[in-house]
């Protein structure tokens, strides 16, 4: 049975998943990039520009996020820094020819644009009908594998309001942004149900993992 769950996603310690100030030339907002500093190194990611990466924990909790998955959700903002209607067809993400989910992708948007396919395996499919229908498509889509959510913040937020999360790896850097977009504010997850069943400190950063 498939799961819905997050990998690899990063927070401040201060709970933020981005810092302020977000724009199109930094979408991660000011100080988020650093946000990602444990999982730059590690062979996980590494071995997707062909090269050669850390080993252990971290690398480690990297790898089972992106194992057994047959489809991804992501927000628009996430896909990319264009508002509104679609100007055109040339945008296909961040990520060149040869993005490296290599299955369905599901973009949460306001606005109808036609699948794209690109190399490897990936087509995007932009969702219109609500986070439900998304979520109801990519699990269709995933046949049976898991459903990883990918980001923005806004996104994680509304399936974990919804309580339709199952399991969620969260990687906090040691790292203060103080303000920008918050995980966490004003949502109960232990009335979810939500608790802790794994944590691991590294050097880079602590792995913590909620399930419900």
């Amino acid at each position: 049975m498939s799961k819905l769950r997050t990998g690899c996603f990063s927070l401040s310690l201060d709970g933020f998943g981005a810092g302020p100030n977000q724009s199109p030339e930094n979408p991660l907002g000011e100080g988020g990039e650093a946000l990602h500093d444990w999982f730059i190194p590690t062979h996980t990611f590494q071995r997707m520009q062909g090269k050669d990466g850390t080993t252990g924990v971290d690398d480690g909790f990297a790898s089972r996020a992106f194992a057994n998955v047959g489809a991804w959700i992501m927000g628009r903002n996430m896909f990319g820094p264009i508002r509104g209607p679609w100007p055109d067809e040339n945008w296909k993400g961040w990520w060149g020819d040869n993005p490296p989910y290599h299955c369905p992708v599901f973009v949460l948007t306001h606005y109808e644009r036609a699948p794209v396919t690109m190399a490897g395996g990936t087509i995007f499919h932009f969702v219109t009908d609500g986070f439900d229908a998304a979520l109801e498509r990519a699990v269709q889509a995933a046949n049976g594998k898991d459903v990883l959510l990918g980001g923005g913040v806004a996104t994680v937020r509304q399936y974990l309001r919804a309580g339709l999360i199952d399991e969620m790896h969260l990687a906090i850097s040691p790292i203060l942004l103080g303000s920008g977009e918050h995980l966490f504010a004003d949502i109960d997850t232990a009335a979810l149900g939500y608790r802790c069943t794994e944590h691991a400190p590294t050097q880079n950063a602590t792995h913590v993992v909620l399930t419900r």
